[in-house]
């Protein structure tokens, strides 16, 4: 009863599509803009395409299909006409003044749920810069939408007296928030630094929204990331040490998800937190492998990689909810070198991955022939990596590394001219030891 008041309550909105030969009509689009309005906390009442040579300047769409829509949102005492792509504000004042209803376009819905979603004041500082930043050039085409005293989607964030300032004002908010973000970029540079004199080598989750980025992070590090199945469960980031099977640990960041059309304005705003991402030595690309849309999803995540620049950092491929799938459509998922086939809520899966990020810095086997009683050779020998066997015989300590990829680039060449041949040598890593061993 409590949950049908509630739906009564909740704005109720009409989609908008404009479909034009450079922009194809994508049902996959329309449908994510159902859940992205579902997740702002709006009923979906009805839904209405239009194909077009290009927009109208005037009302984005034709006169006759605001009529339509106006129409629609009187059969269903609908509030909010909720548009899949970027309007004017020009084109928003327009259409309010026609339609006597909210306007909001597929970047403002976008922004209004990281509105509703940050948690830590960066998050917060950035989802206001990116509101700010979309404000500011639509000023003096807006009219009565910088106004809106109703509350609900759109209105959430700066709040409505700082949307009914002048360009003046909130170009000196932009450039206070920019100030304060500094400071924690400063901030956060400074762990960075930190973290990387202690050599721990970190991973970096990315995907789609939706994808159980979160729930992997949960399920391999112990944290208690908020999860939902709902698109943006969780904005800021979160970093957990991760144990590898070897003992070894190493940092686990989870990130926010991206999505189509990711506003470029939130992705300016977040760079500092997307920033992690740049810091990683790996990336775990996770994908919904159950989604229909997987290959869409992953082309989005790769372009959003790339405009940050890192898109040449080494990914392994995750594709998750392996759980979700029927046995005979596991032959569509790709498989191989560089990907796995996993359910977030599979122990043994789990396994997979640590053991797959443990191969990843564990390049291969190095020998080393160590004069017996200098314990600095020794010392760097076991900064470099696992050890996986030390042999000592009269003359010569033998060490086995597995090492660290940023340990060897950092040390390596101090033990450069005691390098053997791991695989011929002598000593075999199968046998015991009399002298001295370490398994």
């Amino acid at each position: 009863m409590h949950e049908e008041h509630n739906r009564k309550e909740m704005e109720r909105a009409i989609l908008v599509s404009l479909i034009t030969p450079e922009e194809e009509y994508s049902e996959v689009s329309l449908k994510e803009l159902e859940q992205l309005a579902e997740t702002a906390g709006v009923q979906v009442v009805a839904q209405t395409t239009q194909r077009r040579e290009r927009p109208d300047a005037k009302w984005y769409v034709g006169k006759g299909k605001v009529n339509e829509i106006r129409e629609l949102a009187a059969a269903h005492e609908a509030q909010v006409a909720i548009f899949d792509q970027e309007l004017s504000g020009a084109q928003v004042r327009n259409l309010e003044e026609m339609l006597q209803m909210k306007i909001i376009d597929r970047t403002q819905l976008i922004l209004d749920i990281f509105a509703q979603r940050a948690r830590t004041k960066e998050g917060q500082l950035q989802v206001e810069l990116a509101q700010h930043s979309y404000l500011l050039p639509r000023l003096s085409g807006h009219g009565k939408n910088l106004s809106r005293l109703g509350g609900g989607i759109g209105t959430r964030g700066p709040g409505e007296s700082q949307l009914e300032i002048d360009r003046r004002h909130i170009r000196t908010r932009i450039r206070d928030i920019k100030r304060q973000l500094d400071q924690v970029r400063r901030h956060r540079e400074l762990h960075r630094k930190r973290r990387q004199k202690t050599g721990i080598e970190q991973v970096a989750l990315v995907g789609y929204t939706n994808a159980g980025k979160s729930t992997l992070l949960n399920q391999l590090a112990g944290a208690d990331t908020y999860v939902q199945n709902q698109l943006f469960a969780t904005l800021d980031p979160t970093s957990r040490a991760l144990r590898l099977p070897s003992g070894k640990e190493i940092l686990l960041t989870d990130t926010v998800g991206f999505i189509q059309n990711l506003p470029h304005d939130l992705v300016a705003a977040f760079k500092s937190t997307l920033e992690e991402v740049l810091e990683a030595d790996l990336i775990l690309h996770v994908v919904d492998a159950s989604s229909p849309n997987k290959d869409t999803q992953i082309e989005v995540v790769q372009d959003v990689l790339q405009q940050l620049n890192a898109h040449t950092k080494d990914q392994l491929m995750i594709y998750n909810k392996m759980d979700l799938i029927d046995e005979g459509d596991f032959g569509l998922i790709p498989a191989g070198e560089g990907s796995l086939k996993v359910s977030a809520l599979n122990p043994d899966d789990l396994e997979k991955i640590k053991l797959a990020i443990q191969d990843y810095f564990s390049s291969g086997l190095i020998g080393y022939r160590l004069p017996v009683h200098d314990g600095k050779l020794l010392s760097t020998a076991y900064r470099l990596g696992e050890v996986v066997k030390q042999v000592t015989e009269e003359d010569h300590t033998f060490v086995y590394v597995k090492p660290s990829k940023q340990e060897m680039e950092k040390n390596g060449y101090m033990l450069e001219a005691y390098k053997i041949d791991a695989d011929s040598s002598a000593v075999s890593l199968g046998e015991e030891s009399s002298q001295h061993g370490v398994e």
